[in-house]
């Protein structure tokens, strides 16, 4: 990584931090265990609320690579390195609710499995940056609202890391 690219994702990650903490909401992130290197281990060392999106008690190797919600505070040392670390990296998005850590995770897990035209079931990796910016924009407005849930902003990093890239959920229309 070139000195530019390093300033680049520095300054978008400053520019996340001031869009994701809005007056009100709750700031979650969903990380990918198998992308972010040692993400359970700064779990247990800053004991933020967190829950993995996984149901059960896992084994440690896939507890290790398993999606973990989490809801963020402003100014710790968790937030600092999730954006100083993992922006540009892809080791997940972040969502902008009303809810607590219970109804998100809940929200999650019902996104985590699909189906294929067979109907055999499929883990759906949303919270991969590269993927859901490359869904959202196929959604249709059902599946877009089912999506949304309770989340009224999904904040993820662009192609070019230096940008980020913002979702709002769809306005409810009364009939």
């Amino acid at each position: 990584m070139n000195i530019a690219s390093s300033n680049e994702r520095a300054r978008a990650a400053q520019r996340l931090h001031e869009e994701i903490f809005q007056d009100g909401a709750q700031t979650f992130a969903v990380l990918d265990g198998a992308s972010a290197p040692g993400l359970l281990d700064r779990l247990e060392q800053w004991k933020p609320e967190f829950i993995c999106l996984y149901r059960g008690e896992l084994k440690p190797d896939l507890a290790q690579v398993a999606p973990y919600l989490i809801r963020l505070e402003p100014e710790t040392e968790l937030t600092a390195w999730i954006l100083s670390k993992g922006w540009g990296n892809h080791w997940g998005i972040f969502a902008i609710a009303n809810a607590d850590l219970r109804t998100m995770r809940q929200h999650f897990r019902r996104l985590l499995t699909v189906y294929d035209e067979n109907g055999k079931p499929l883990l759906f990796r949303f919270y991969d940056p590269r993927v859901l910016r490359t869904y959202l924009p196929t959604c249709n407005a059902n599946e877009r609202a089912t999506f949304f849930g309770p989340i009224r902003e999904y904040l993820l990093e662009a192609e070019q890391p230096a940008e980020v890239v913002s979702y709002k959920a769809p306005a409810i229309s009364s009939v």
